[in-house]
């Protein structure tokens, strides 16, 4: 059984260790069928992906080429794999794979997972959550996107990255964990100041941590980089977040049976 990982630079572990794929155009066609997640690819998809505008004149022999070197190395890798993983179908080519083989599509799985479930699981979904972010080494493809499937890809896996990040916040503030992420949403509150989620996170694990005053400064300071790169107003949920800090709502206080960020 192999493992394929994108959450980072492009991976493939073995039973006996981590291989390497060498070669650009080599990594581009792995990338492109295992986003696909099990999906055919078509040929010419995969031969925009690989060559962009700079395609051979032989396309069709270039890139059969190039999955044949991949179906030569996946097999050694797997040798005692019947068949190959690579497939030819009527609508393209397909990277066979089963559950728990691709750490995208498990890292997806988890965050839906987390969307879907109440608010009393919330130890389980932070540790669920903080689990799966793990699996993150880097930039999505180690910030080798390739072409536009890749980098439309990268960009979803990313955002997924966002929820994530969003929803085991949530999760640890609802169990009153607000100064133990107190690092962790600075950190994301900088990196990303235009996210607001983020933002009310931090002002609720600041207001829980007794930093009233630094909370209502966070609210200050994201109004006035809201009003200078926008030029909006913040959102109606981080006023009712400051709106609360201010009137000191009980909600604030947070455990796993409360109403805490549905304020928010």
């Amino acid at each position: 059984m192999l493992k394929f990982s994108v959450l980072g630079a492009l991976q493939i572990r073995t039973v006996s260790g981590p291989a390497e794929i060498s070669g650009d155009l080599q990594r581009t066609l792995v990338q492109t069928l295992l986003i696909s997640e099990g999906q055919p690819v078509s040929g010419e998809s995969l031969v925009e992906e690989m060559w962009g505008d700079s395609v051979p004149d032989n396309q069709a022999n270039a890139l059969q080429a190039h999955v044949s070197r991949l179906r030569r190395k996946l097999r050694s890798l797997e040798p005692g794999r019947p068949g190959s993983r690579v497939t030819i179908h009527p609508s393209g080519y397909r990277l066979l794979m089963t559950e728990g083989e691709l750490d995208a599509a498990e890292f997806v799985r988890t965050v839906r997972l987390a969307e879907s479930a109440s608010p009393h699981d919330a130890p389980r979904i932070a540790r669920l959550l903080g689990e799966a972010l793990a699996l993150w080494r880097g930039p999505v493809f180690g910030g080798f996107c390739g072409g536009t499937l890749c980098q439309l890809a990268g960009a979803r896996y990313e955002e997924y990255r966002m929820r994530a990040m969003e929803l085991r916040f949530d999760a640890e503030l609802r169990i009153g964990r607000h100064a133990a992420v107190l690092a962790e949403l600075s950190e994301a509150h900088t990196n990303h100041p235009l996210r607001e989620h983020f933002c009310e996170q931090l002002m609720i694990a600041l207001y829980g941590s007794g930093r009233q005053a630094d909370a209502l400064d966070v609210f200050r300071r994201m109004r006035r980089h809201l009003d200078t790169e926008l030029g909006i107003q913040p959102s109606p949920a981080l006023r009712q977040v400051e709106s609360a800090i201010l009137r000191h709502d009980p909600a604030l206080a947070g455990d796993a049976r409360s109403s805490l960020l549905q304020i928010a």
